[in-house]
């Protein structure tokens, strides 16, 4: 007779452990957040540059000390205007043309970028996708096909949008295609 023995501790002692886990980094965790007021002024920043400043100035592992109160002179109502004033809508950051260098880099960067997508075409006759190809696009960017799929067409000059999709990969659209392969940039 065989007997089958596990290595697995008791569930009861792997809930206390993740229990005690959360009990010990969370308190630390929310500690460190700065606040919504500093975070939404460095995200209002068109800048980039400026933008990591900001972010990087932020207090880390302590608790930001409350805003100082506005001068007598200014109500809330003057505050809230100059701060929207100051702020561009989101619409009005949509409807801006991306810049060249935002198209060149796209899909290149390590850090996030505010380009979400950019299209393009794919010259000539498409006929398709296979694992690992390499598509290159009319604005000189080389895409590879990173996950396992593949699709067969016959398209002229296609459109292509490519996505930011979860987790940092990306993902090409094509148009007239049905699927949509997970790419990387190489070029």
């Amino acid at each position: 007779m065989c007997t089958y023995l596990s290595k697995r501790p008791p569930m009861k002692h792997l809930l206390f452990n993740r229990a005690l886990l959360a009990a010990t980094l969370l308190p630390g965790l929310a500690s460190a957040a700065a606040s919504d007021e500093e975070l939404l002024r460095c995200r209002a920043l068109a800048d980039i540059a400026a933008r990591v400043a900001c972010y990087d100035a932020l207090p880390v592992g302590q608790r930001s000390a409350p805003a100082a109160p506005a001068p007598a002179a200014a109500t809330p109502a003057a505050t809230a205007a100059a701060t929207a004033a100051a702020t561009p809508s989101p619409k009005a950051l949509a409807a801006q043309p991306p810049s060249a260098a935002a198209v060149a880099g796209f899909g290149m960067e390590r850090v996030g970028s505010e380009l979400s997508e950019i299209r393009s075409r794919i010259s000539g006759r498409f006929e398709g996708w296979t694992p690992r190809a390499r598509l290159r696009l009319d604005n000189g960017q080389v895409w590879q096909v990173v996950d396992d799929s593949s699709g067969f067409y016959e398209l002229p000059s296609p459109l292509v949008t490519v996505r930011r999709a979860a987790m940092g990969t990306f993902m090409m659209e094509i148009e007239g295609a049905r699927r949509a392969p997970r790419v990387r940039r190489v070029e």
